[in-house]
């Protein structure tokens, strides 16, 4: 599994595009956090993150599936994927491998943030002035919901052997999973307790909940429950091509 997560990471981190991807997502968190006049923590004139927080999620539905994508569609259209299952390995040592390559180089991306996080600690008034718990609760959150879109897009990804249908299916996957749910809890035909039952099922709902800085184990169940549903579903769809 090792050398898996090795070559997927070397294999990332070796192409421009690597870069490229992480370099236009810190761009734009920047831009939010510090230019927007909307958004910029400047303007609202206290110590938050909320607006980096607010927006990484949507800059991830373009950003993970951009990382995803070849995971596996690469392989299928270059007929390696033969050669990949011959190896002494199982299906779910590469599986696992290439989805942990990917979950390491979200985190990889998200790091650099802390310095955003520094920047507002001091230029609190009095320094420090920020709720630490609720930053730590929402880095956890954005770690865990990037964690679930690699999933979906690593399923995604397995399904086809065109990178670009891969990148479309996962971006579609992933938003419906992120906003889909909530938006289908405000129609009047749901009601009383119902709504909340169907606004819990997608994704935000567990995101924002655990950004507030608890974190509570329903939330990370979810998030668990999410990742190893589709892992297992991307392990059914390999074994059917096997």
């Amino acid at each position: 599994m090792y050398s898996i997560f090795k070559k997927e990471v070397n294999l990332f981190l070796s192409s421009l595009i690597g870069y490229a991807t992480i370099s236009v997502f810190l761009l734009l968190t920047g831009l939010f956090m510090w230019v927007f006049p909307d958004y910029s923590v400047i303007t609202y004139g206290y110590a938050s993150l909320d607006s980096f927080f607010g927006m990484a999620p949507y800059i991830f539905l373009f950003l993970i599936p951009a990382i995803t994508m070849r995971a596996f569609s690469e392989e299928i259209q270059t007929g390696t994927i033969e050669l990949l299952v011959t190896r002494p390995l199982s299906q779910w040592e590469i599986l696992l491998g290439k989805y942990l390559a990917c979950v390491f180089l979200v985190t990889l991306s998200i790091l650099p943030t802390f310095l955003y996080f520094y920047s507002v600690y001091q230029l609190g008034d009095p320094v420090g002035n920020i709720d630490v718990g609720a930053t730590v609760g929402s880095y956890i959150g954005l770690v865990s919901l990037g964690a679930v879109f690699v999933a979906i897009g690593i399923f995604a990804s397995s399904l086809t052997s065109n990178q670009i249908i891969a990148f479309i299916t996962s971006f579609f996957l992933c938003a419906f999973f992120y906003e889909a749910f909530g938006s289908l809890s405000r129609l009047e035909l749901f009601f009383g307790t119902l709504d909340t039952i169907i606004e819990s099922i997608g994704i935000k709902y567990h995101y924002r909940s655990i950004s507030r800085g608890l974190v509570d184990t329903r939330d990370l169940v979810y998030f668990l429950s999410m990742i190893i549903v589709f892992l297992v579903s991307t392990n059914a769809v390999l074994q059917q091509r096997r």
